[in-house]
């Protein structure tokens, strides 16, 4: 049984707030009797791509178990690149990342659009992409991960400034029968969904939750709330292939 964990959208900035919510999740993660495979960060982790956030964030997202953190779009790429992956002279290109572990590939692209809010995956990307695809056996499962999420929630805050050109991606993934799911943050809500003919599966996010359309709202911009929990999710390969997620909700300390 493999189990990775993702946590999203920490949206460090320097304050308390952010700061607690986050490190009670990763201590949660920490104190699991059991050894995660890995542990997805996925986007938005420092609110406006300062380097006190990076740094703050370099000391708060680590943990006993291996880590992938990629970034949103409140990242910059080449502030994250030298706070969060430590490069002195740094690329200006897509923040993309392989984990090989044991049984399974976890493909982490760069979804972020500099300047922009929005998400699309550039053309080297999605090249770097299929070679991951080609290069893995077609018996290892692998999951795909990034910050926007390429179809429509039903949400129209995000659904505004989701991932668009999702078709090639959805092109790609038609000649990899072995890519098993699709994982993203950024909606600030646990949701599930398809894509590509794959479970598309949205983390929660920590900083705050998403209030849906049909839920109570006092004006055009009270869509977030900022007293629910912060959240996990698990995603669980099991022995016979089939992928099953769990969420949970983590208590903050105050």
């Amino acid at each position: 049984m493999i189990v990775i964990a993702q946590l999203s959208d920490v949206h460090l900035d320097g304050g308390p707030r952010a700061a607690e919510r986050t490190r009670a999740v990763v201590e949660y993660l920490d104190a699991l009797p059991y050894d995660l495979a890995a542990v997805l960060v996925s986007g938005d982790i420092a609110d406006h791509a300062e380097p006190a956030e990076y740094e703050e964030a370099r000391k708060l997202l680590t943990s006993r178990h291996p880590v992938v953190i990629c970034p949103g779009n409140h990242d910059e790429r080449l502030a994250f690149r030298r706070g969060m992956l430590g490069e002195e002279e740094p690329s200006a290109g897509p923040v993309d990342q392989v984990l090989r572990g044991e049984g399974f590939v976890l493909a982490v692209c760069d979804s972020s659009v500099p300047g922009e809010h929005h998400g699309y995956l550039e053309d080297s990307t999605l090249a770097w992409l299929d070679g991951v695809l080609t290069d893995t056996p077609h018996e290892v499962p692998v999951l795909v991960a990034f910050h926007h999420p390429p179809v429509p929630l039903h949400t129209p805050y995000v659904d505004g400034i989701r991932q668009f050109g999702e078709e090639r991606l959805a092109a790609l993934a038609g000649r990899h029968p072995h890519l098993r799911a699709f994982l993203c943050g950024h909606a600030h809500t646990a949701a599930a969904t398809t894509f590509a003919g794959r479970p598309l599966l949205v983390a929660p996010g920590v900083v705050s939750t998403l209030r849906l359309p049909w839920e109570a709202q006092s004006g055009p911009d009270h869509h977030v709330h900022l007293d629910e929990p912060p959240a996990v999710a698990f995603h669980v390969l099991g022995d016979d292939g089939r992928l099953t997620t769990h969420y949970r909700v983590v208590v903050a300390r105050r």
